[in-house]
C-alpha cells in the first residue's frame, strides 16, 4: 500500500483527461485533498495501523473520481436533476474500466475499496453483509467527505456548488418536510428538496449523518455551522432558520459530551 504512488498515478490521469484549470475540475481536486487530510486525520485519531491509514487515504483519493467526468459531461454536480451518480460511474471507472490496478497492487484490498467508494455518498449506509473492515473505511471516507463538505459550502460559488443563486437562497422558505426531517435530527433526500433554502439547509443538515466524534470536533474547530448558518441573509424565513441553528448547535454540544 503506498499513497504517495497512487496519488502520482491520480495526478497524470487528471491532467491526460480533463482540463484542470477548469473552475468545477479544480474545486473536485482541492476537495479531493481535503478529504484524504481529513482521512488521515480520522485514522490518526482512531489509532489504525499504517496499512489501513495508508488505504484510507488512498480510498480517499479515488472517492470522487467519478465526479470529473460528471463536472466534463453534464457541467454541474446536482445530481438530483441529472440522474448521475457520480459514487456509481467511480466504481466502473476503476473496477470495470480497470483503472484500480494503477493505485494498488494488491487485490486483497480491492472489496474495501469499491465498497467504501460505491457507497460514500449513499444517503444510508447499508452494513449488509460487509466485514468490520469494509465497515469502517465506508464510514471513514463518509465522514470525511462530509466534514470537507462543510468547508466547501463555506467558500464556493453558490451556484457552482448547487446550481442555485444567493436569492434563490435568501427570498425562498425551509418547506415542512425538509423543516421536520431537520428538526428530527435526520440528514435529507435530495428528491424532497423544493426551494433554494431547502438545497442549503440540506447541506447543513449533514452534521447529523456524521460516524465520529473526532469529526464533530473538526466541525467543531472549524466553526462550521456557524459559517453556514451566517452566509446568508434569510430575509423571508429568518425565524426557521435560528430553530434550526439552535437545533443543529444542541446536536453538536451533545455528540461531543458523549
Amino acid at each position: 500500500m503506498n499513497y504517495d504512488k497512487a496519488k502520482k498515478y491520480f495526478d497524470k490521469f487528471l491532467k491526460d483527461n480533463y482540463d484542470i484549470t477548469d473552475e468545477k475540475i479544480n474545486r473536485k481536486l482541492e476537495h479531493t485533498y481535503n478529504v484524504v487530510e481529513n482521512a488521515k486525520y480520522l485514522c490518526k485519531h482512531l489509532k489504525l495501523d499504517k496499512i489501513n491509514t495508508e488505504l484510507a487515504m488512498i480510498i480517499a483519493l479515488l472517492h470522487d473520481i467519478g465526479r470529473f467526468d460528471q463536472a466534463k459531461i453534464m457541467k454541474t454536480f446536482r445530481e438530483d436533476i441529472t440522474s448521475f451518480d457520480h459514487a456509481t460511474l467511480g466504481v466502473k471507472i476503476l473496477f470495470e474500466k480497470g483503472e484500480i490496478s494503477n493505485y494498488v497492487d494488491n487485490e486483497l484490498y480491492y472489496p474495501i475499496i469499491e465498497k467504501a467508494i460505491g457507497n460514500h455518498s449513499k444517503y444510508i449506509l447499508d452494513e449488509t453483509g460487509m466485514t468490520d473492515t469494509e465497515i469502517l473505511h465506508c464510514k471513514i471516507i463518509r465522514d470525511a467527505d462530509k466534514v470537507d463538505s462543510f468547508r466547501v459550502k463555506t467558500v464556493g460559488n453558490i451556484y457552482s456548488i448547487a446550481n442555485v443563486t444567493v436569492e434563490d437562497v435568501e427570498k425562498s422558505k425551509v418547506t415542512e418536510k425538509v423543516y421536520n426531517t431537520f428538526m428530527n435530527h435526520k440528514t435529507i433526500l435530495s428528491k424532497d428538496r423544493q426551494t433554494g433554502l431547502d438545497i442549503w439547509v440540506s447541506y447543513i443538515a449533514f452534521i447529523f449523518g456524521l460516524e465520529f466524534k473526532e469529526s464533530y470536533e473538526l466541525i467543531k474547530e472549524n466553526d462550521y455551522l456557524n459559517k453556514l448558518f451566517n452566509r446568508f441573509k434569510y430575509k423571508v424565513d429568518n425565524s426557521t432558520m435560528d430553530e434550526l441553528k439552535k437545533c443543529a448547535f444542541e446536536y453538536l454540544e451533545n455528540k461531543l459530551n458523549q
